[in-house]
Order: C-alpha cells, then sequence, then structure tokens
C-alpha cells in the first residue's frame, strides 16, 4: 500500500466497520480512485467498480438499480463520480435498508454541494463521510521537503513527476480537462471555457485578496451574478477556498468580504508562469503563495470543530488567521515568508480587540522562539506537528 495515504486508508477502514457506505469526496485526480481500490485489495475484499461517467457502467446500473445491486450482494460496491446519478440514491436506501451490511458501499464524488446534499436527504443515518485532500505535508515531510511540496501542490501525478516539465505538462492537462469537459458532467451545464480560464487566471492575481465580484466582472465582461456562480463550481469541485471574515460586536468597520484563495499551489503556480522555486522567489505572489499554502497546510491538519477566518478593519487592523472553537476567537496567527519575521502594530491590536493571547507567527522554517508582546515564532511544520498530536496546546 502507498505510504503516503496511509492515514486516509485507516479513516476509510474505520468508517467502514460501522456504516453500511463511506462517501469519499475530494477533487479530480487526488486519489479516491486509487484508495478505494487499495482498500478493497489489502481487505481482500471480492469488489465491483462502476464509473458514473462510463456509459457502460451507467447502463448495466441503471436499468435496474435494485436488482443489479442485490446481484452483487456479496460484493463491495465502489461508484464513482456518484453525483452525476442522483436517482441513484432512492436504490441505495431500499437495498441498504435490506441487508443492513456494514462496509456494503464506496461512494466517491467530486461535487461536494451536489453529492452531499443528495445523500444526506435519502440516506441519512446509513453513511459516514470523509474528506481526501492533497498531499498534505505531514504525509510528505520525511521523504520530500516543503519547498519542492509548495511549488508543486498536493495532486499525486504533478507532486510525484520526476521532472518540472513533467509536472507541468499534467498541471496544463487537468486545468484544460477540468475547464473543457468536467464542469460540464459534474454540473450539467454548459460552462464557456474561455471564461472559465480567464477566470481562473484573474483568480491567481486575487490570491489571498478581498473578493470584489464588480471588479472582477468588468474585467471579464460579464456579469457580477456569473463570477459568484463560476465561482461557486471552483469552491464545489475543491479547487477554491474563501476564507470568511470574523464578526464582533465590537463598534469599529469591519472588513466584510471573503479572502480568495486557489486551493492547491501547484494551480495557483501554474496560473502564475511559476515552474521552478527559483521563480518562486524572484516572483511578486510569493508571499500570497506562502500565506495560502500554509492556511490550506492548516485546513487540513486542524481538529474538525474548530473553524478558521481572518480579522480586519477598515483602519488597517488585520490578523492573517484565527482559529475560532464554539464562536470563540482562540488563536491568532500571523504567515510570513521570513525566517525572522516582525508583525505589525495592527495584529496586536486585533488581538486585543478579540481577547486573545495565544499569537503565533508561522514561518517556513524558523526555530521556535518567543518574541515581542508574548508571540510565539515557529515554523509552519512544527506548528501543524502540535496541532496534530496535541491540539490542546495550541488552542487552550
Amino acid at each position: 500500500m502507498d505510504i503516503l495515504r496511509k492515514s486516509y486508508y485507516t479513516v476509510l477502514k474505520k468508517k467502514l466497520s460501522y456504516a453500511p457506505a463511506a462517501v469519499i469526496l475530494g477533487a479530480r485526480q487526488v486519489g479516491k480512485t486509487t484508495l478505494a481500490l487499495q482498500y478493497a485489495k489489502q481487505a481482500k475484499r471480492n469488489y465491483l467498480y462502476l464509473d458514473m461517467e462510463n456509459p457502460e457502467d451507467v447502463a448495466k446500473i441503471m436499468d435496474s438499480p435494485v436488482s443489479f445491486l442485490n446481484f452483487h450482494k456479496d460484493k463491495l460496491v465502489i461508484i464513482d463520480e456518484a453525483q452525476t446519478h442522483p436517482a441513484l440514491y432512492n436504490s441505495l436506501r431500499s437495498v441498504i435498508d435490506q441487508h443492513k451490511k456494514k462496509g456494503r458501499f464506496i461512494l466517491l464524488g467530486s461535487a461536494s454541494p451536489l453529492l452531499i446534499k443528495g445523500i444526506s436527504e435519502t440516506l441519512a443515518g446509513r453513511i459516514s463521510y470523509m474528506d481526501l485532500s492533497p498531499f498534505t505535508l505531514s504525509e510528505i515531510q520525511q521523504k520530500f521537503s516543503l519547498e519542492h511540496h509548495w511549488l508543486r501542490g498536493g495532486f499525486p501525478l504533478a507532486f510525484l513527476a520526476n521532472e518540472a516539465a513533467e509536472a507541468k505538462d499534467w498541471m496544463s492537462n487537468f486545468i484544460r480537462s477540468y475547464v473543457e469537459r468536467d464542469l460540464n458532467i459534474l454540473f450539467d451545464r454548459t460552462f464557456n471555457p474561455v471564461l472559465s480560464r480567464r477566470l481562473w487566471t484573474m483568480l491567481a492575481h486575487y490570491h489571498g485578496a478581498f473578493l470584489n465580484a464588480n471588479n472582477l466582472s468588468r474585467s471579464l465582461g460579464v456579469t457580477a451574478p456569473v463570477i459568484k456562480h463560476y465561482m461557486q463550481y471552483l469552491e464545489g469541485t475543491f479547487l477554491l477556498y474563501q476564507l470568511l471574515p470574523w464578526h464582533t460586536n465590537a463598534k469599529k468597520r469591519l472588513i466584510k468580504s471573503p479572502k480568495i484563495y486557489i486551493k492547491d499551489s501547484g494551480i495557483l503556480h501554474y496560473f502564475s508562469r511559476v515552474y521552478s522555486y527559483e521563480d518562486l522567489l524572484s516572483h511578486p505572489i510569493i508571499g500570497a503563495s506562502w500565506e495560502g499554502y500554509a492556511i490550506e497546510q492548516i485546513l487540513y491538519h486542524k481538529p474538525e470543530d474548530v473553524d478558521l477566518h481572518f480579522y480586519g478593519t477598515h483602519n488597517g487592523t488585520e490578523i492573517d488567521l484565527i482559529m475560532v472553537k464554539a464562536q470563540q476567537p482562540l488563536v491568532a496567527i500571523e504567515i510570513k515568508f521570513s525566517n525572522a519575521p516582525k508583525v505589525s502594530k495592527g495584529f496586536h491590536i486585533g488581538c486585543e480587540d478579540l481577547g486573545i493571547s495565544k499569537k503565533y507567527i508561522l514561518t517556513p522554517h524558523a526555530d521556535t522562539y518567543p518574541a515581542k508582546n508574548k508571540t510565539m515564532v515557529m515554523s509552519l511544520w512544527n506548528f501543524l506537528k502540535e496541532l496534530s498530536a496535541k491540539p490542546e496546546n495550541i488552542l487552550q
């Protein structure tokens, strides 16, 4: 078994031990099918794999779904891109209720809102969810450098490519397939591939900035609602992340627009024409890129009951990231691409506004040491290790 996905294998195995079905959610090409097949083989299960974008597989199951699934009742049935045929969910519910067998189905999906809405309405109480991210820093850090991961991003085939040119070619093909084909299939509507590519390029320039749909719409020659719909679909396919502002009752003019980030740093760098680490070091996007990369890794490593936000006011007070639990801001984080970082006065004012005493500055490789105003400087990796192993040390 590929050691890089071992932690997800363990999660999937546990979920299938108590639930009739598990749903694996994640972007296309992130390794969902590989993980499901690895589980079937490692568990020595007799399995059936169905790709719901393959007309032959669709014809097999959709003619008489209940009869087909009952015929294969002794197999683990893996259904890929399940959200493309929501009519199947009622049949799955019927079959699950007939046999009440644990670990019988694995559903794979690349469009979160569509899949979760359909399944939650039809298969409530019968299914368990898990998210499959691209490779995270904790998965690769023993064999690869942070710089390699940051540059290439976490999509397995781009990350593991032997040469930079191979990684670039994979990313080019992935983007082309996505804007010309995948959006239309996933959401069953017609998307303009030229507009999709231009929007993605614009979003790379806005990475880490406040969202202004009106500015984007004027630049692209479409209406603001069109831009918002496209961004909704990008977010629904795990390729875009909107970091929401934290609102309080403070008597200050708070920033209410979200910040936007392209989730995978490799995709961001492709659209920014950054193909080597040397390119990145000299590129104007480096600070925003590091910020987005750090936030994404924290997102993958944080406890489920912790939410991420930023805090900002119109007079310049800003905190890059705050960690919130039970509606209480607990941790303030400044993200700096420097191993001798300094933070602005506005960061500490923001912490006073929110009553936060736990303050961190995260860098690529700095030693851990206390700085002014009870602020701890740490490398991103050391912070993630502590957050994963002993989250109470970070949050309390």
